[in-house]
């Protein structure tokens, strides 16, 4: 049996995490950590953290989990460059999965992106659309960011350089080197993401849409029982889930 502890337990991914993990006979919830309550208190009890919480915390939360050797899994978007590099630094002490979605059908998006760059190639222009719930606080989101890194990666472009948030005004013609970036919030949506691959006579679209918190969160509870059976260093979905 795994023992988890949740950071952000009472946001809306806490709360499914929660629901998730009870239902599930190999793991156990020995804490839940949020806004105001010590990690360090409860961490002794747990075999792998999972961090939900705020993007300001989690360098903490990992910091407090090398100090314990105890791994961790790290869902929260929106990391400042600073925390980023220390999280990426304490995964030398310890195991960490660190993904800006948990979702095995993002992932498949992700490795189905990847392909499409490489076999489309650069005549065709490259948009992503992403939309989440009124109430999401960081645009774009993890999981665009992503799929734009994906798409870099594979134009061998700059990501800052190529990225356009939406456009306004005369803004020129587009350039084969733009990867244009728009978010919609609205509503209640839990995530949908479409990735644009347009050419003259032709478009392509790879499009994810999630109905429940409930995907992610069982996909960061199965990184959870998967990372404590690593060696120390930093790790992502597609590693989880063997896509790499």
């Amino acid at each position: 049996m795994t023992k988890v502890i949740i950071t952000g337990s009472k946001g809306r991914m806490g709360k499914a995490l929660i629901a998730c993990a009870e239902r599930n006979p190999e793991l156990k919830v020995a804490g839940q950590i949020d806004a105001g309550e010590n990690l360090a208190d409860v961490i002794k009890e747990a075999d792998v953290v999972i961090d939900f919480s705020f993007h300001a915390a989690s360098a903490g939360f990992a910091e407090v989990s090398a100090q314990h050797k105890k791994a961790i899994v790290i869902g929260t978007t929106g990391h400042s460059e600073a925390d980023k590099a220390k999280i990426v630094s304490l995964a030398s002490k310890i195991p960490i999965v660190l993904a800006t979605n948990f979702s095995t059908g993002v992932n498949t998006l992700f490795w189905l992106t990847r392909k499409a760059a490489e076999i489309l190639g650069s005549d065709f222009d490259l948009e992503i659309v992403e939309m989440h719930h009124r109430l999401k606080k960081d645009a774009p989101s993890g999981t665009a960011t992503t799929l734009a890194e994906i798409l870099a990666d594979v134009r061998k472009l700059q990501l800052k350089e190529a990225l356009r948030h939406g456009r306004e005004g005369i803004v020129g013609e587009r350039t084969a080197s733009e990867i244009g970036m728009h978010s919609v919030r609205g509503g209640d949506v839990v995530g949908d993401h479409t990735v644009i691959f347009a050419t003259n006579g032709e478009r392509v679209e790879l499009t994810h849409k999630a109905s429940s918190r409930e995907t992610f969160a069982n996909g960061a509870l199965r990184a959870a029982e998967w990372v404590v059976k690593q060696k120390p260093g930093l790790y992502n979905m597609q590693d989880v889930l063997g896509l790499k």
